[in-house]
C-alpha cells in the first residue's frame, strides 16, 4: 500500500510539473477549449457574406461616380507690377518675383469624347489647365466654352477609355434625399462626403445671374468647386459651386447647380458655341410699398403679408423687345408664358427660358387693371466678363 501511494504522489508531481511548464511556455495550448472559442465568437462580429453591403453603405454610389470625377489644376501667368523696376518700390515692397498663380478645382466627365463640366470660376483667365483622372492619368484640357451667367464651363481632353458619369433627373430630387459630394478639397486628393438635400430652388443669393441652387449639408470645401453632387445610385444631380462660410471652410451649407441647368449649358455650348437665352430689355425690381406708391399702383398682396405679388418694371429699354410689346415703366409682371413669377430671379429665369423670336404671353398688372401682352423676346446679349472678387 505504501508503495502504491508513493507511485501515485510521484505521478501527480510529474503531471503538475508538466502543467506548469506548458502553462509557462505554451499557454495557448491550454486555451484551445470549446468554451473559449464560444466566447471569442460572441465578441467578434461575423464577417459580411461576399456581395452583401453593410446596412446604410453608399459605397456603390461612390464607386460608380468617383471614376468620372477629376481634379483640375490651373495656372495663370503673373502680371508684372509696373513699379517693379523702380528702386523706391523695391525698397518699400521688396523684390517680388513674377511667379505664376496656381488654382485647383474639380470637374466631371460627362462624355466619352472627353467633355468635362466644371465651374467657370475654376478655369477663368487660366493660361494652362491640367486634368488629373482618378486612375492617375494626366491630360491638358482645352476650354470649349463658358457661361458666366450660371458659372459653368465646358472643357475637353483627348484620352481614350474615359469613365463617364450618368446624368440624373433633378425633377425627381426631393428635400431629405441622401446625396454624395465628390471632389478634391484643398488639393488633398479625391474625397467623398455625404449628406442630404437641405433645400431646392435657392435663389437671390447674388452668386450667379441665374440661380436655382440645390442646397446640401454634405461637406464642401475650397477645391470641391466643379465636382459632382450625386444621388444614392451614383447619378449626377448637380455641380458643386459655392459654400456659405465665415471661415472659408464647410459650415454645412453648400450649393450645387442642378444637372438640368448644366445639361442645357453643355448642349448649347457644344452645338452653338454659346447658350441661347431669351431677353426683353427691362430693369426689374422687387415689389415694395415704396415703389408701389411711387408708380401709383396697388399691388395684390400674397399670403405673406410682408410680400407683394409680381415684379415691378422700373425701366424699359427704348426699341427693345419689351418696349415693342407694350410693356411700360410701372407695370408689374405677374406671369411669363403662363408661369407665375414672384421675384426678380424667377422673372430672369422665366424670360431666359423663352425661345428668341417666338412670341410669349406676359401677364401684367397696370395700376389696378390686369393686362395681357404678347412680347417677342430677343437674344440675350453676351455678358461682359468681370473678374471675380
Amino acid at each position: 500500500m505504501k508503495k502504491f501511494w508513493l507511485l501515485f504522489s510521484q505521478s501527480v508531481t510529474v503531471l503538475l510539473a508538466a502543467y506548469f511548464v506548458v502553462g509557462t511556455l505554451k499557454p495557448e495550448w491550454l486555451n484551445r477549449r470549446p468554451a473559449a472559442s464560444a466566447a471569442v465568437s460572441v465578441l467578434e462580429a461575423p464577417a459580411s457574406p461576399p456581395g452583401v453591403l453593410p446596412a446604410g453603405s453608399l459605397r456603390l454610389a461612390a464607386k460608380t461616380a468617383s471614376a468620372a470625377v477629376v481634379s483640375i489644376n490651373t495656372s495663370k501667368a503673373a502680371h508684372r507690377n509696373p513699379g517693379q523696376g523702380d528702386p523706391f518700390f523695391r525698397f518699400f515692397f521688396g523684390d517680388r518675383g513674377d511667379e505664376p498663380q496656381m488654382g485647383l478645382g474639380s470637374g466631371v466627365i460627362v462624355s466619352a469624347d472627353g467633355y468635362i463640366l466644371t465651374n467657370d470660376h475654376v478655369v477663368e483667365e487660366s493660361d494652362a489647365i491640367e486634368v488629373v483622372l482618378n486612375d492617375g492619368r494626366h491630360a491638358s484640357a482645352k476650354v470649349i466654352g463658358t457661361d458666366p451667367d450660371t458659372d459653368l464651363a465646358i472643357l475637353k481632353i483627348e484620352l481614350d477609355r474615359l469613365p463617364v458619369i450618368t446624368l440624373g433627373n433633378t425633377d425627381n430630387l426631393q428635400v431629405g434625399d441622401q446625396v454624395l459630394a465628390i471632389g478634391n478639397p484643398f488639393g488633398v486628393g479625391q474625397t467623398v462626403t455625404s449628406g442630404i438635400v437641405s433645400a431646392l430652388g435657392r435663389n437671390q443669393l447674388g452668386i450667379n445671374t441665374f440661380e436655382n441652387f440645390i442646397q446640401t449639408d454634405a461637406a464642401i470645401n475650397p477645391g470641391n468647386s466643379g465636382g459632382a453632387l450625386v444621388d444614392v445610385n451614383g447619378q449626377l444631380q448637380g455641380i458643386n459651386s459655392a459654400i456659405y462660410s465665415r471661415s472659408g471652410g464647410s459650415m454645412g451649407i453648400g450649393f450645387a447647380i442642378p444637372v438640368t441647368t448644366a445639361k442645357q449649358v453643355l448642349e448649347g455650348i457644344i452645338k452653338d458655341g454659346r447658350v441661347t437665352r431669351g431677353w426683353i430689355g427691362v430693369e426689374p425690381n422687387e415689389m415694395s410699398p415704396e415703389l408701389a406708391e411711387t408708380f401709383g399702383i396697388k399691388p395684390r398682396k400674397t399670403d405673406d403679408a410682408q410680400a407683394f405679388q409680381g415684379v415691378i418694371i422700373t425701366g424699359v429699354m427704348q426699341s427693345g423687345p419689351a418696349a415693342k410689346g407694350g410693356i411700360k415703366p410701372g407695370d408689374v409682371i405677374l406671369s411669363v408664358a403662363g408661369k407665375p413669377v414672384g421675384n426678380v430671379s424667377e422673372l430672369l429665369s422665366a424670360v431666359a427660358a423663352l425661345q428668341p423670336g417666338t412670341p410669349a404671353r406676359f401677364g401684367l398688372l397696370r395700376r389696378e387693371e390686369k393686362v395681357e401682352l404678347s412680347v417677342t423676346p430677343g437674344l440675350r446679349p453676351k455678358p461682359k466678363v468681370q473678374p471675380r472678387q
